[in-house]
């Protein structure tokens, strides 16, 4: 079991947490110009590596909001959350 770390509440059980899919997805400004190969694209593709990636998860079962975190997607050591807008943390690889 995880423990993850709402930046608004504090550590919590992972059961209280939804995850959301991959952080620092940007939306397309002009979605009507896009091919649907482009648009499909920026749906359904991620990066999905091994290693430290970012995430974002929402805290369901608190204050219902929105974080990132920065995990290892091998070893799931997190190494911190962070509003989304804010610089996350910068860990190791391990």
């Amino acid at each position: 079991m995880l423990l993850i770390e709402c930046p608004w509440c504090g550590e919590r059980d992972e059961s209280e947490f939804s995850y959301a899919g991959e952080a620092h997805i940007a939306r397309p400004l002009e979605t009507e110009k896009l091919s649907d190969e482009e648009w499909a694209n920026y749906l359904f593709l991620r990066k999905n590596i091994k290693g430290l990636h970012r995430e974002q998860w929402n805290h369901a079962a608190g204050c219902r909001r929105y974080f990132n975190v920065e995990r290892n997607t091998v070893s799931y050591k997190i190494s911190g959350s962070y509003k989304i807008g804010e610089q996350g943390p910068v860990g190791d690889d391990t």
